[in-house]
């Protein structure tokens, strides 16, 4: 990882070359507002990028072109997931000076990569988020990018810095690979603002920061440590990292021992593993807990088992996905402090700055909430800043919307709830709407739980 101010903003801008994508095939000339200043657009800082005008910037549009990445969006989504289209603009992909080379996207070998979407009908707002898990910056062009590009909004997203299951390979001490998260976050947000006002004439009058998973612990940290850039944030499952747990390397590793036969659902439950998500077990033993434990433990706790992951995490699907046999009796709380101190660097602390709606599924069985926004909620509350936040639990959610395909007797959506969320979001900060008290929102048992989803407080308790 290269410093990220390691580039003065006049040699940046040199090297950013305004340079064009070969144009879409539909993509034809059009007068009016339609991707005007585009010429003008420099995104600062950036090392390289390129500009494309497109009649549609949404995933209806873009799919089969260089513009998104259908791959990297499988399984976040419903497969019924009905979304918006038609929406013209000015696209522009890139990336920051960074001496890592994950992310392999338009063969670029290059880490650091963003995409920024500026639609010609412009509502005067931005969003921003980084990709959840070890995906890169297309991930969330179904979940979020559609959306708030239809609504007017500017859309920025970041790889994070690094990607893929050897990200802990980044950096030269425990904590870097996440810390870069955070400082590439920050760095997208401050170039997008910049970005957006050369294409409008004026920066955006709200921004607004959101994510999935990894991406909602990004909002999580943004809010708490660069609320001057937000007006607020939807946490949609976010990580939680604490230096003396929870955090994954506390639940994770029962799991683990459980895949290996080791441990007993009573154990599961223990940790936080949710009572009613055993039919979701099978699958995250085979898709999320081992390799979700090795990477995450390597990154903070390379020193454990230097040969499980080493190097790299496995050369082939099924190397990467199985568990370490030694993940299985991981115990974090007896690790040195010099783990629980790589851990501090990049922890929660609640003290957010900004509005933030948080949302958890109570089938979730890779962060289960009774480990995570259960203990972010308390943490914000513990803060003082519990007027800032509401939490819904979004019953029969789990971790990918895609499994609700498998199950969907069993299993809904969160997609829906998170859209009514950020609408939710912008009313209490646009207009000083208060959402509902903090709840669980009921499984519908009938309707069309795939494409809405009511946030209404039914009468329930607050937490």
């Amino acid at each position: 990882m290269r410093p990220i101010r390691g580039v003065p903003l006049a040699v940046a801008t040199l090297l950013a070359a305004a340079l064009a994508w070969p144009a879409h095939a539909s993509a034809a000339a059009a007068g009016g507002e339609h991707c005007a200043r585009q010429d003008r657009v420099r995104v600062p800082g950036a090392a390289l990028q390129l500009g494309a005008c497109l009649p549609d910037l949404t995933t209806t549009g873009l799919a089969g072109t260089p513009y998104t990445d259908s791959a990297d969006q499988a399984g976040l989504t419903a497969a019924g997931t009905r979304t918006p289209s038609g929406v013209p603009g000015l696209q522009i992909d890139g990336y920051f000076p960074d001496s890592s080379h994950f992310n392999t996207t338009h063969g670029w070998a290059h880490d650091a990569q963003f995409v920024i979407r500026l639609p010609d009908r412009w509502n005067g707002g931005l969003v921003v988020t980084g990709a959840p898990g070890t995906r890169k910056q297309y991930a969330t062009d179904k979940a979020i990018s559609d959306q708030v590009l239809s609504e007017g909004y500017a859309y920025a997203a970041t790889d994070k810095g690094n990607s893929g299951a050897d990200f802990y390979r980044d950096g030269t001490r425990p904590g870097d690979a996440i810390a870069e998260w955070n400082a590439r976050t920050t760095q997208l947000t401050r170039a997008a603002r910049r970005a957006v006002a050369q294409r409008y004439g004026h920066a955006p009058r709200r921004t607004y920061m959101t994510g999935i998973s990894n991406g909602g612990y990004l909002t999580r940290w943004q809010l708490e440590n660069h609320p001057e850039l937000y007006d607020g944030g939807v946490d949609w499952e976010g990580a939680l990292w604490t230096p003396d747990g929870p955090n994954l390397l506390t639940s994770l590793p029962t799991a683990v021992a459980r895949t290996l036969g080791s441990a007993r659902d009573e154990d599961m439950y223990a940790v936080g593993f949710a009572r009613g998500s055993e039919f979701l077990w099978p699958y995250h033993e085979k898709a999320y807990w081992g390799v979700t434990q090795k990477i995450y433990r390597a990154e903070f706790d390379p020193g454990y088992d230097p040969d499980c992951p080493g190097a790299s995490a496995g050369s082939t699907a099924d190397r990467i996905l199985a568990p370490c046999p030694a993940d299985a009796t991981y115990d974090y709380a007896a690790r040195p402090a010099a783990v629980h101190r790589a851990v501090a660097r990049v922890s929660l602390t609640g003290r957010i700055g900004r509005p933030l709606i948080t949302l958890h599924g109570d089938l979730d069985a890779l962060l289960p909430k009774a480990a995570d926004s259960d203990v972010y909620a308390r943490m914000v509350d513990a803060s003082g800043r519990g007027p800032l936040h509401r939490y819904y639990t979004i019953q029969g959610g789990t971790h990918v919307d895609g499994l609700y395909d498998t199950f969907p007797d069993r299993l809904r959506p969160i997609l829906p709830c998170y859209r009514s969320a950020f609408d939710s979001l912008v009313s209490w900060v646009e207009k000083g709407t208060r959402p509902p008290a903090d709840h669980t929102v009921a499984r519908p048992s009938g309707g069309d739980v795939v494409d809405s989803c009511a946030l209404g407080d039914p009468g329930a308790s607050s937490r």
